[in-house]
């Protein structure tokens, strides 16, 4: 979804699919990173799912926010 983003930002230079993007990117990241904190880093479990909430929240903002611009 994020790759799918992007590619359209880049062909049609709309500021609400790069911001749909950078969102599905950060939730991507978000899971990513916790996932790798807990079996590598040894971070706690309650850590993993706190990063990933927080990280998710912050990425489902910014989708709700590029739907914001559409309407614009």
């Amino acid at each position: 979804m994020t790759y799918i983003a992007y590619r359209a930002y880049r062909r049609t230079g709309v500021p609400s699919l790069r911001m749909l993007g950078i969102g599905f990117g950060i939730i991507t990241f978000g899971a990513l990173l916790a996932g790798i904190a807990h079996q590598v880093l040894s971070v706690s479990l309650e850590m993993g799912i706190l990063i990933n909430s927080v990280l998710v929240a912050i990425g489902l903002g910014i989708i709700m926010y590029s739907l914001y611009l559409e309407r614009e």
